[in-house]
């Protein structure tokens, strides 16, 4: 079974974005909304399932849970983006607009993956 390109370029992003994790892991340490404990962790945990999922996505016996893990984690870290809109720190400085766009933009991104559930 082949999988199309864009599957790719999805697993690409999440493998990427998870690694990021690692390398600024300040930036995203910064974006934890207080009321969780230990971001330090949840930041660890999140870009091992960002790598581990995007891998796994590639893998055609393993996209559909991939898919699945993936639409999870989307809405487990859809806290974190109301956190930067609603907190000026947490938001880096961005405008409020941009802020805001991001959070349908999660609907997107869930929409996109789920394209791979069945």
């Amino acid at each position: 079974m082949t999988l199309p390109w864009h599957l790719y370029l999805m697993a690409f992003l999440y493998i990427l974005a998870g690694i990021n994790h690692f390398r600024k892991p300040g930036m995203y340490i910064r974006i934890i909304p207080p009321v969780f404990n230990n971001p330090k962790l949840i930041n660890i945990l999140s870009g091992i399932a960002e790598i581990v999922l995007g891998i796994l996505l590639t893998i055609p016996a393993t996209t559909l849970f991939a898919a699945w893990g993936i639409i999870a984690l989307l809405i487990a870290i859809f806290p974190a983006n109301i956190y930067m809109f609603q907190n000026k720190k947490a938001g880096f400085g961005l405008p409020k607009w941009i802020l805001f766009v991001r959070l349908p933009l999660q609907i997107v991104l869930i929409y996109w993956v789920y394209q791979y559930t069945f």
